[in-house]
């Protein structure tokens, strides 16, 4: 029997003057048309500091260093596969966001954090909203747990 697998992903959570850099996704397959954060998958070979660091190049033309990262939220979450989403704020970073992949994104850019654009991709805007509270894990898209008495 082959060894249960999860997938990892990271987000950057990036933060400027009350605002947060989001993009739109488009031609992904999932959630196109929503917002979200610059995210991907970790590759092998690589830490999740390291590829959250690749994906904010590869998206927005972000450079941040591993240690320029802090880790703000953990979700175990079912969707198609189980997935260990982590997010991820960065202290500093070089450049200015820029759409590098705009055959999956429409839109990359900077929003009041009070008043976020919709729709927005849901286990994200729960991820948000547990960084906000400070709360450091959360489980998102289980059914809910059910109590059976013998």
């Amino acid at each position: 029997m082959p060894r249960f697998q999860l997938i990892p992903e990271v987000h950057l959570v990036l933060q400027q003057r009350g605002q947060l850099l989001l993009l739109q996704r488009a031609h992904t397959g999932y959630a196109d048309g929503q917002y979200s954060l610059v995210a991907g998958h970790a590759d092998g070979g690589e830490t999740v500091r390291q590829a959250m660091c690749r994906e904010a190049w590869e998206e927005a033309g972000l450079t941040i260093a591993p240690d320029d990262l802090a880790l703000r939220h953990v979700i175990h979450r079912l969707s198609d596969g189980e997935r260990l989403s982590m997010f991820f704020s960065a202290t500093r970073w070089q450049g200015e966001p820029v759409n590098r992949e705009p055959h999956k994104c429409s839109h990359l850019g900077w929003f009041d954090e009070g008043a976020l654009p919709e729709p927005l991709v849901p286990y994200v805007r729960h991820a948000l909203g547990q960084i906000a509270r400070g709360v450091p894990y959360s489980e998102f898209g289980w059914p809910q747990a059910t109590t059976t008495t013998p």
